[in-house]
């Protein structure tokens, strides 16, 4: 009797740290992108104020690395530094460096306050990867890249930001409305497309506000996974980017986490290169 509970003791403890291994599956090669003091290897890019008398984005953006409002901050949060996102100017934090073929990931928790024109609607941020050109290339606020949605009810949505381009297995539900589903034709989504730019994730991952959610990004050459809380929310394929009239790759670039109306925090960010996808998120 004594070896049968001594046998399941060690089964079940050997399940529990293979559950582990996968949740915590990052080396001593991985980079900390997030030092926990300053905002050192990142760059801060505030674009215009938001007018609410004309009801628009007007005058003169603040710019590359000019933050006087600290709309990007290290702060201590629930007892743990973290990246601050004010919300009140729109603008972008980016990584100093370019990634190609990692997992990425970080934790982000919804603030308090928010911010016109967005003041009345869901609360909104995003993580952009693959970021390349200029600052503020979409709407004057943000660099090209994909956008790995961070949006209350909507995290894991795919957005193609200035020129994004991916291939999505989706579906068409209503008019203008597209919803990833394993399985289906590759979809392309870009700015200028007949199925525009935005596919909408499946299934939902995200924790109720208040509560810390678990962010992955996986991207290989033009592939990249979405994960919400270990979640897989959508598969893309083929990322690339509009380059007048042609399409070229996009597999590399900066990362940049989006100030967009809301405020919230963001901690942990960790990345690693990676030669493959692991195929438990592909299947």
């Amino acid at each position: 009797m004594e070896y049968r509970r001594l046998f399941a003791v060690l089964l079940f403890m050997t399940l529990l740290c293979s559950a582990f291994n996968i949740r915590d599956n990052f080396s001593a090669r991985s980079i900390t992108l997030f030092n926990g003091k300053d905002l050192s290897g990142w760059d801060i890019y505030i674009g215009s104020p938001y007018d609410t008398v004309q009801n628009k984005f007007t005058g003169t953006p603040l710019g590359l690395n000019n933050d006087p409002l600290k709309v990007f901050s290290v702060v201590v949060e629930d007892g743990k530094p973290a990246i601050r996102v004010s919300g009140e100017r729109f603008g972008g934090i980016s990584t100093t460096g370019s990634y190609k073929n990692y997992h990425l990931r970080l934790e982000f928790k919804w603030g308090k306050l928010k911010w016109h024109p967005k003041r009345n609607a869901k609360r909104d941020s995003g993580l952009l990867y693959h970021a390349v050109g200029n600052h503020g290339a979409d709407g004057g606020f943000w660099l090209r890249s994909q956008e790995f949605q961070i949006q209350e009810g909507d995290c894991g949505d795919y957005w193609g930001v200035a020129g994004g381009i991916a291939d999505v297995p989706a579906v068409r539900q209503g008019e203008n409305k597209f919803v990833y589903t394993p399985g289906s034709p590759l979809l392309a989504f870009s700015e200028k497309g007949p199925n525009g730019r935005n596919c909408i994730k499946n299934p939902d991952g995200e924790k109720p506000y208040g509560q810390w959610n678990v962010i992955d990004l996986y991207c290989l050459e033009g592939t990249s996974v979405h994960v919400v809380n270990d979640k897989v929310t959508m598969i893309l394929y083929n990322s690339r980017q509009s380059e007048g009239d042609k399409e070229v790759k996009l597999t590399e670039g900066k990362i940049q986490l989006q100030s967009e109306g809301a405020e919230l925090f963001y901690r942990n960010l960790r990345v690693e290169e990676i030669k493959a996808i692991p195929k438990e998120l592909l299947n």
